[in-house]
């Protein structure tokens, strides 16, 4: 599918892997909805997407009427809607019993679970009905559908009980989500990056962030910066045989335990 005068519906957009997403989407020439809980962080996209190719909208990916909504408006506004791009999700963390023995919050469990794996599938559910009454474009295709997942799916680290099984659970619904939607012409891809460059870990002061590489990255030894993910995401869009399928980007990342 070309990028080019299609329609994408990027969550997360206000930073980080979104927004590296909506920017380059919509430089190749697509009319990006920004969809972010953070209404404020979506305005300075309005410095880069010219007016009339940008919705910026505040939703919470786990809420049905703001999906809905924000989907709604993409049709509105742009009569159409091609590409959706999960980005969106929350890495709170806490051991399962505690140092002092507490037991995990459930909240916390409950929060992570609704924003990384249900969230995403109601952003998938939603776009991919919209996708489905639309006409095929010129090369087959009504839609396609990217979601992230993290290379903690399978090697979690300590205090990651909640991130990791949100994330296995983005991988494991690719597959059957594929096979559901096949009929419609819309792909699924899940892309399982590794430590990139994004806001999770700005805090941390560069000697523990470069320890964090020498130990776990394979080469090249740095992280990744949220355009190379962007970057992958152009790739699947554009190349219709990439489906029903989990890509790694982490240069050979290798979690350890902590």
């Amino acid at each position: 599918m070309e990028v080019s005068g299609k329609v994408a519906l990027v969550t997360g957009a206000g930073s980080g892997l979104g927004r590296a997403t909506a920017l380059r989407l919509a430089a190749r020439g697509a009319s990006v909805v920004a969809v972010d809980v953070r209404a404020q962080s979506l305005e300075t996209l309005r410095e880069h997407v010219p007016a009339d190719r940008l919705l910026v909208r505040e939703a919470s990916v786990a809420d049905a009427a703001q999906v809905g909504q924000a989907v709604d408006e993409a049709l509105a506004h742009f009569g159409a809607l091609h590409i959706a791009v999960n980005c969106a999700g929350v890495a709170d963390a806490a051991k399962t019993v505690s140092s002092k023995g507490q037991p995990f919050a459930l909240e916390t469990w409950e929060k992570v679970i609704a924003i990384n794996l249900t969230g995403t599938f109601n952003v998938i559910r939603l776009a991919a009905a919209a996708m489905a009454r639309q006409a095929l474009d010129e090369g087959g295709e009504r839609g396609v559908i990217v979601n992230t997942s993290s290379g903690a799916a399978w090697q979690g680290q300590v205090g990651q009980a909640a991130y990791s099984a949100s994330k296995a659970g983005v991988i494991g619904l690719t597959l059957p989500v594929a096979r559901d939607l096949a009929e419609h012409g819309i792909r699924v891809v899940t892309i399982a990056p590794g430590l990139f460059d994004t806001g999770m870990v700005a805090g941390l002061p560069a000697q523990v962030t470069q320890s964090i590489v020498d130990r776990m990255v394979l080469f090249p030894r740095r992280l990744g910066q949220p355009d190379e993910f962007a970057s992958l995401v152009q790739v699947i869009v554009e190349n219709a045989y990439l489906n029903a399928t989990t890509l790694d980007l982490d240069a050979g990342t290798r979690l350890s335990a902590r």
